[in-house]
């Protein structure tokens, strides 16, 4: 892969790229003598002969290795033969990993990683010669340079870089993603997560994982390009936990960034009371239904069925037990009785099924003593 091109004209200043796989669209400023290049842009440095010796001729910023100079000079000041041209670049490698350096030249040209020479052609040709040699890349970052010589006749020089996507070649995970925060907004139940994007040339996305706080199990919420995701927990009023993967194009998955955790707000209402039963005695009416999970205290209410008119439903009791009696239902008459369940947040359930007694008469309790 020869990483795309916007100019070969001398460049130095701001460079905007991609975030994802690799090198994409740049845009570079204009022209400086001392160029500084921002990384991961070439700084190119022409010299007057083959051996790199002296003051270069001109240095500019150059975004891929890729010159067909013919036989015309490649810069003022340069003869057209007898030249030699140098492209250097440090760049964070993320994981590192295995990669494909492609070359072609006439007439030579050499590269090396931090100094090491990868690879060697070099010497006076009529005709472009080519070279692909696999490469390992350790983690960080690491310096390029191609060293371009041309004798005579027409010059021509490329040379690019790509990682290796076969999952069976490439073994490297990712590096874990850093910089991790969660941001929950209250009014809506928003998290918003963000975190710094890797630096592999391979990088495929991000997994956002969730759980619930005191659990094991992760649950993988979403794949995204961009180091940002927005989720909407449920809003139980319980801390759930983000972790944020990288996985690259060959499949490997990083190991977890930072986890933040996040409290949500509690708008989750508790579930409708069921088995209420109502029973008539002597002292009154005893109610009692299934305790329901998570609830603070019970509202009952209450309302007298008759046949002529429809009677109000009215709050007769707030307990925290899962039972209650009410001693001033009339006797002879008949009653619905409904319960509802409340949390400690205030959320409240619907009404339970109405249970219903029918009051008889009954003899007075006895005096005490």
């Amino acid at each position: 892969m020869i990483p795309a091109r916007a100019t070969t004209a001398a460049v130095a200043g701001a460079v905007v790229l991609s975030t994802i796989g690799g090198l994409l669209a740049v845009t570079a400023t204009s022209a400086s003598a001392a160029a500084t290049c921002k990384s991961p842009v070439f700084k190119r440095q022409f010299y007057g002969n083959t051996s790199f010796s002296g003051t270069p001729k001109k240095t500019d910023c150059d975004t891929a290795v890729s010159e067909d100079w013919a036989t015309i000079a490649p810069a003022s000041g340069v003869p057209k033969d007898n030249f030699g041209v140098r492209w250097t670049l440090t760049r964070d490698f993320g994981s590192g990993g295995p990669f494909t350096f492609t070359a072609a030249a006439q007439d030579g040209i050499r590269v090396y990683v931090d100094g090491v020479r990868k690879i060697d052609l070099w010497k006076n040709v009529t005709a472009t010669r080519k070279k692909t040699v696999d490469v390992s890349i350790p983690s960080g970052k690491h310096t390029l340079r191609v060293d371009f010589a041309h004798w005579t006749g027409s010059a021509h020089v490329e040379f690019g870089y790509s990682p290796r996507t076969s999952a069976a070649v490439d073994k490297v995970a990712p590096l874990a993603p850093t910089g991790t925060s969660a941001t929950y907004d209250k009014a809506t139940g928003r998290v918003r997560l963000a975190w710094a994007g890797n630096r592999e040339l391979d990088l495929a996305g991000y997994r956002v994982y969730r759980r619930v706080k005191g659990d094991d199990g992760w649950k993988r919420l979403a794949r995204v390009t961009a180091a940002s995701y927005t989720d909407s927990p449920p809003a139980t009023g319980e801390t759930y936990v983000y972790e944020i993967r990288a996985y690259d194009k060959a499949g490997n998955e990083s190991a977890g960034g930072a986890d933040r955790p996040v409290t949500t707000v509690d708008r989750t209402a508790p579930s409708a009371p069921t088995g209420v039963t109502a029973t008539d005695g002597q002292p009154g009416v005893t109610l009692s239904w299934n305790p329901v999970p998570g609830a603070a205290h019970y509202l009952l209410h209450r309302r007298w069925e008759t046949d002529a008119m429809d009677e109000p439903v009215v709050q007769v009791a707030k307990v925290t037990s899962a039972a209650w009696l009410d001693t001033t239902a009339r006797e002879h008459l008949l009653y619905s009785y409904w319960v509802t369940a409340v949390d400690a947040a205030g959320n409240k359930s619907a009404k339970s099924e109405p249970g219903l007694v029918d009051r008889s008469d009954h003899a007075p309790s006895a005096p005490p003593g």
